[in-house]
């Protein structure tokens, strides 16, 4: 969430030859990704992703931008530039058209697609406007070109956006490998091009800001996973990201090289590789598909299952093989292959996974011990690369953690970008090219919003800390009955503890405490049902601290008669 930001006020009215981008995600976090870019009273948005919960917010299935910045001008929206397919930047896009149903998407045929297909499930059907590499869109006062960039998904864009205001690039999330499967290079001759006409403001991908040299190109991949499908007596299980077109193309590869039928695992897993396969980006032989249904009726040893679940997701494929709750049974001999990053945050879920298959006799490879996985993102060496070849007068780094955002600016002071014009800034944060300047002039409201099940928005950080607390320390229920008119406790008290840890029985001595606190509380005439609950939750609160040294949550019920 965007911190507070008192120094802040709210941004002064836009001059009108000045474009204003404020960041509704994605600053400071890697997911949310949501730009909106305004001019003239109309608004460009770049993504609109979702990021996914930590252990601290229990029960969430989905964290969102917050639309409020935005939500009584989506009259003014003119389109949402989509950069690639990844959930971190489309997961969003049913929430908001919700909101605003005919808001023009705009990218690049896969990407489009895979947004067409999530979007079908909420049963949305977009207008949408498919662009490619050097296409040129007139949107509103926005004039938009578009560049290829290579990622960890294929067909990836980079957006540059011209109004009076200036030129900014927009990378979207990119890396430079120099020998990608489809032959699709990141467009550094057109990155050199927008520099030498000049670029007013760079926002540039964060992720590996930190990590030096260049990307190891994805093709390296092959050899290790041929050794992998040499070496496996059964059957191997590969798990990565559903939308990593390129990383299954490499498994379809191998298990065809070594006579192996290939099974996907997973509804996401399915999906996506249908649309890539229909649109051309994913290249099967005719015979090497088989359903899941069907590996049963397989040897072992001819078996390839292509799944979801990289990340410990508890619901996915992977997490419930290891869990035993899966038809697709774990056997010793089996070969696992997670062919995927290790998102910060999940590491005790994924090893939770790798200890649960290597349980059941499976072998498990993965990043740390193979070469398995290469990032999508660019590092140090590329990022310096594209600064150098833009030139541009301002910089804000995005898409990264806030070590990342400033390892980046480093790199942008390095090759002479001013340092007062290199923005580090944060969700919710205002910023203004006025004049070939970029500078931060306020701040909006920018926090998170959760979905849970079919709640949107319902769940608060109030809420969320109770969660914490009962799942960490438990509930106390404390009913207590009064006669208010008379001032006295006539049933009760009764308590009762769950996950606790304390049994009910020990926690009778506190109940002396209750009855005597409640009516003195009305001696001193508090009659009001809310202040009595208060007196009975510090009161049991203080007592359990003090003799247990626990804090779950009091709940107490004070019944008038």
């Amino acid at each position: 969430m965007s911190h507070p930001h008192p120094e802040l006020g709210a941004p002064p009215p836009l001059p009108p030859h000045g474009l204003r981008i404020v960041a509704l995600g994605g600053l400071g976090e890697v997911g949310r990704n949501m730009t909106v870019f305004e001019f003239g009273g109309r608004l460009l948005i770049v993504d609109c992703g979702v990021l996914f919960p930590d252990p601290e917010q229990p029960g969430v299935d989905l964290i969102l931008p917050d639309f409020d910045y935005i939500r009584g001008r989506l009259d003014a929206v003119e389109a949402l530039v989509l950069t690639h397919g990844h959930e971190d930047h489309t997961g969003a896009v049913p929430f908001l058209l919700r909101e605003r149903p005919d808001i023009p998407l705009v990218g690049s045929p896969l990407t489009l697609a895979f947004a067409e297909s999530k979007l079908a499930e909420h049963r949305i059907t977009p207008y949408t406007l498919t662009v490619r590499e050097g296409s040129r869109e007139r949107l509103g006062p926005f004039d938009c070109e578009f560049f290829a960039v290579n990622h960890s998904i294929p067909d990836g864009l980079a957006v540059a956006i011209r109004t009076p205001a200036g030129l900014v690039l927009h990378t979207g999330d990119f890396k430079m490998d120099q020998l990608p499967l489809d032959g699709r290079l990141t467009d550094l001759g057109g990155f050199a091009r927008l520099g030498a006409e000049g670029v007013d403001l760079l926002m540039s991908d964060s992720t590996n800001a930190e990590i030096p040299g260049f990307v190891t190109p994805e093709r390296d991949i092959a050899p290790v996973l041929r050794d992998i499908f040499s070496r496996a007596g059964r059957r191997i299980i590969v798990a990565c990201f559903a939308s990593h077109v390129h990383r299954v193309q490499q498994v379809l590869d191998a298990a065809a090289a070594f006579g192996r039928k290939v099974a996907f695992v997973g509804r996401s897993m399915v999906r996506n590789m249908g649309v890539a396969r229909d649109l051309g980006y994913l290249q099967v032989p005719g015979d090497l598909l088989v359903d899941a249904r069907e590996i049963d009726a397989l040897p072992p040893e001819k078996v390839v299952l292509i799944s979801t679940g990289s990340q410990g997701e508890p619901l996915s494929a992977l997490s419930r093989m290891a869990n035993r709750d899966h038809p697709v049974r774990i056997e010793p001999g089996d070969t696992v292959v997670l062919a995927s990053s290790l998102i910060p945050g999940n590491e005790s879920a994924v090893y939770r996974v790798i200890n649960g298959l290597g349980r059941w006799g499976a072998t498990v490879i993965h990043k740390g011990n193979a070469l398995v996985h290469v990032s999508g993102h660019a590092p140090a060496g590329e990022l310096l690369y594209v600064l150098n070849l833009t030139r541009p007068s301002n910089f804000v780094p995005i898409h990264g953690e806030w070590r990342h955002l400033r390892a980046h600016g480093e790199l942008a002071k390095l090759t002479g970008v001013p340092a007062d014009r290199v923005l580090l800034a944060e969700n919710g944060m205002v910023m203004d090219l006025v004049d070939g300047k970029a500078s931060i002039v306020g701040a909006v409201h920018c926090g998170y919003v959760y979905v849970d099940g079919i709640s949107v928005g319902e769940v608060t950080e109030a809420s969320l800390k109770d969660r914490r607390i009962l799942g960490e320390e438990g509930f106390v229920s404390v009913v207590v009955v009064v006669d208010a008119a008379a001032g006295k406790v006539v049933g009760g008290p009764e308590i009762h503890a769950r996950g606790s840890g304390i049994d009910d029985a020990a926690l009778v001595d506190v109940l002396p405490k209750v009855h005597e606190s409640v009516e003195r509380a009305m001696a001193d005439g508090m009659a009001d049902i809310a202040e009595l609950e208060q007196v009975v939750r510090r009161t049991v609160g203080r007592w359990v601290n003090e003799t247990y040294r626990r804090r779950p949550m009091i709940i107490p019920m004070v019944v008038e008669v």
